[in-house]
């Protein structure tokens, strides 16, 4: 199910949205969803999520390439340990005490400040020159 939703969806998705966005000539904006766990390999029982946001992250960049001279950008928002319904069925107490600690923040991120992040890839306005990049909200917890 991990793959699935994480490859073959962003595949399949990819393979319906350029030849519309081509037809309608006029550029736009792909964004991807990727994570943080596609740097490090994810937490314990989380490796096939973290290899499928790494594809996400590698097509991410080989997407951009082919589609630059098109005028489509293609980037990824890259959320760190955001407070989710999926924490709170899979973590414990502990192991979201331990990741928080890793964030310099000192604090772990809500869904909302990953938002700003969406609407300046999508603007063409505000990044009309970004494209093939992964970007990270994290609040620190990792730095290129």
């Amino acid at each position: 199910a991990v793959l699935d939703l994480n490859v073959r969806h962003v595949v399949a998705f990819m393979h319906q949205a350029v030849p519309l966005m081509l037809a309608q000539g006029r550029g736009g904006a792909i964004i991807n969803v990727s994570s943080i766990a596609a740097r490090h390999g994810g937490a314990g029982g989380s490796v096939l999520y973290a290899a499928a946001k790494g594809f996400i992250s590698t097509a991410t960049h080989g997407w951009a390439k082919e589609l630059a001279q098109t005028g489509i950008r293609v980037n990824a928002v890259s959320p760190g340990v955001i407070e989710t319904p999926f924490h709170d069925r899979y973590s414990t107490p502990a192991q979201m005490s331990a990741m928080q600690a890793t964030i310099p923040m000192g604090r772990l991120g809500v869904p909302d400040e990953c938002v700003g992040t969406f609407l300046y890839l999508a603007s063409a306005a505000a990044s009309g020159y970004v494209t093939g990049q992964v970007v990270e909200v994290n609040g620190g917890q990792y730095m290129p």
